[in-house]
């Protein structure tokens, strides 16, 4: 059964830090892209980092957290790893990972999101 859990999230305030962690089991790892995904209510999901399969050499930001967040992976672990840095409210969200078939095409599997909380 292939899982991917996230795990981190929590309540900050503005300015401060967390790292969401996106576990895979069941898969083989390397094969997949990963990406981070956010979903605030009532808007829709959007697209936050991505980090290539393989050799994970290409890491790909949204606009809206260039500079601040950071993804990184630890394939033996079959981990990868978002950094957010100086966070803001307007990063409120549930956060997801997904593994795909690149970055930016279509997702196969999952997670159940983790929720992050940025207090003004």
């Amino acid at each position: 059964e292939v899982q991917l859990v996230e795990s981190g999230g929590g309540l900050v305030q503005a300015g401060e830090s967390l790292r969401l962690s996106c576990a895979a089991s069941g898969l083989t790892f390397d094969d997949y892209a990963i990406g981070w995904f956010r979903q605030a209510p009532g808007k829709e999901r959007e697209g936050v980092s991505c980090i290539s399969s393989g050799a994970r050499s290409t890491h790909i930001y949204a606009d809206s957290v260039k500079g601040r967040f950071t993804i990184s992976s630890d394939n033996a672990k079959n981990t990868v790893y978002l950094q957010m840095n100086s966070l803001k409210p307007e990063d409120t969200a549930i956060y997801y990972c997904a593994a795909l078939f690149r970055c930016g095409s279509y997702s196969y599997y999952w997670g159940q999101g983790t929720q992050v909380t940025v207090s003004s």
